[in-house]
C-alpha cells in the first residue's frame, strides 16, 4: 500500500523523492505515527509535501489510497434532500446517557447499514435512533450524538466522533495569485540565500578531522568558519498615497525579509526614486539621506528590490520638477537608471494585480525601465523575482 501511495503521489504531479519516502518509512518504523491514521496523515504530509501549493493534491491522493472520502462517495450513490439537512435542534445528552449509546458495529457494518437506510427511508426524519435525520441518536445525520457515526449535512465538528463525513468535499487549491502572508514570504525568500564560510574558525570540521587523523595516525582536530547566509539585500519601499492600500502586504514582506537576511538595508521613497530617501517616515524631511550616498555606500554585489505600485503621474518619472512633493532637479527615470547601472540584480515588486498593469501608463514606463523585471507581490510573482535575482 505504501508503494502505491508513493506512486500515486508521483502520478499526481507531486515532486516526491525516494529519499523522502524512505524517511517516511523510517518514521513509521520508529512508531512516530502512534498507530493513528490522523497522526500518519500529518506525518506523511510533513515528510512528503515541500510546497503548500501541493497540499490539496496530497489530500486527494491520501483520501483515495487510504479509502477516504472520494472512494466512499463513489461506492454509494444517493440523493439526500437538502431540506433534511437543515438544523432543527441540537440534542444535549448527559455524560451518562452518552456512555449508554453503543457503536453500530464497525466500519463495514456501518456502511452496509447506511446503504440499506438510504434505500428504505422515504421521508424526512427528526430525532430518534434509526433513520437519517437531525437531532437524534442515530449513527447517521447531523446535530445529534452517536459515538461512531457518519456525519451528513452538518457545518463543522461538534463532538469530533464521526467515523466518516458525508458532506461535499470543497477544498480550495492554494492559489499562486493570492497575496502573501509572512510565512509564505519567508519560504520564498529563502530561495535567495547563498551560504558561505567567513570569519573565525570556530566550528568543528568533522570530515577533515577524520581524514587528517587517519592519515597522520594521531588526533588532528580541524576547525572551520560557520556557514552564514552571504546574500546582501537592498530594499526601497514606496510609502504614502496609493500605497496606503497595500500597507499590510508590504509590512509582511518587510518583516519576512528582516528575519531571513542578516545583511539587509532598506530606505523609503514616495512614488519614484529621486535625489533623497529616508529611514524614518516621521522624520523624512529632517533626516533625508542623499541617494548618491546610498549608491556609493552599498556595493554592486547587493540584490536590489523596489516595492511599490508604480502608480503616479507619468511626469513624475519622465521630467525634472514632475514630483508631486518638491521640485526635483532630475527626472525620476534618471535615478532609477543609475540604480540599474550599478546593480546587475534588481527587480520591482508590485502589489497591484498583474492583469491591471496595462491600464496604468506609469506602471508600463517603470516596467520598461526595468527591462520587464517587474513582478506581482504574489507567491508565484515572488518566486519569479527570486529566480531573476539569483541569475
Amino acid at each position: 500500500m505504501f508503494t502505491a501511495f508513493f506512486a500515486e503521489l508521483k502520478d499526481a504531479g507531486l515532486p516526491v523523492t525516494l529519499r523522502e519516502f524512505l524517511t517516511l518509512l523510517e518514521a513509521l518504523e520508529a512508531d512516530l505515527a502512534d498507530k493513528s491514521i490522523d497522526e500518519f496523515y500529518y506525518l506523511s504530509r510533513a515528510t512528503l509535501v515541500k510546497d503548500e501549493r501541493n497540499l490539496d493534491k496530497f489530500d486527494r491522493v491520501f483520501g483515495h489510497v487510504f479509502k477516504g472520502l472520494e472512494s466512499t462517495a463513489e461506492a454509494i450513490q444517493a440523493d439526500i434532500p437538502e431540506e433534511w439537512l437543515h438544523r432543527i435542534a441540537e440534542l444535549h445528552l448527559s455524560e451518562e446517557e452518552r456512555a449508554k449509546i453503543e457503536a453500530l458495529g464497525g466500519w463495514d457494518k456501518l456502511m452496509e447499514t447506511l446503504k440499506k437506510r438510504l434505500e428504505e427511508q422515504k421521508g424526512r426524519h427528526q430525532g430518534g435512533s434509526k433513520w437519517i435525520g437531525t437531532g437524534g441518536t442515530s449513527p447517521f445525520g447531523a446535530y445529534g450524538y452517536n459515538p461512531e457515526g457518519i456525519r451528513i449535512g452538518q457545518d463543522g465538528n461538534r463532538n469530533f466522533r464521526a467515523v466518516k463525513v458525508w458532506d461535499k468535499r470543497e477544498f480550495k487549491d492554494l492559489d499562486d495569485s493570492r497575496e502573501l502572508g509572512t510565512r509564505n514570504i519567508k519560504m520564498a525568500l529563502r530561495k535567495l540565500r547563498q551560504f558561505a564560510r567567513t570569519g573565525a574558525r570556530e566550528e568543528l570540521d568533522l570530515d577533515t578531522t577524520i581524514d587528517q587523523t587517519a592519515r597522520k595516525g594521531w588526533l588532528d582536530i580541524n576547525m572551520r568558519p560557520e556557514r552564514h547566509n552571504a546574500v546582501k539585500v537592498l530594499v526601497f519601499f514606496d510609502v504614502g498615497g496609493s500605497m496606503d492600500w497595500h500597507i499590510e502586504e508590504t509590512e509582511q514582506l518587510f518583516s519576512a525579509a528582516r528575519a531571513e537576511f542578516k545583511t539587509l538595508e532598506y530606505f523609503y521613497f514616495h512614488n519614484c526614486l529621486y535625489e533623497g530617501v529616508w529611514k524614518e517616515n516621521r522624520r523624512r524631511w529632517q533626516e533625508k539621506i542623499d541617494t548618491w550616498q546610498v549608491l556609493h555606500t552599498y556595493g554592486s554585489d547587493y540584490k536590489v528590490i523596489f516595492v511599490g505600485d508604480a502608480s503616479m503621474s507619468p511626469y513624475e518619472i519622465a521630467i525634472p520638477g514632475g514630483s508631486v512633493e518638491h521640485m526635483n532637479p532630475e527626472a525620476g527615470q534618471v535615478w532609477l537608471q543609475r540604480v540599474l547601472d550599478i546593480y546587475a540584480h534588481a527587480v520591482w515588486l508590485n502589489p497591484v494585480a498583474e492583469d491591471s498593469w496595462r491600464y496604468t501608463q506609469s506602471i508600463q514606463m517603470i516596467r520598461q525601465l526595468f527591462g520587464g523585471r517587474m513582478y506581482p507581490l504574489t507567491l508565484e510573482g515572488l518566486d519569479r523575482a527570486i529566480a531573476e535575482l539569483k541569475r
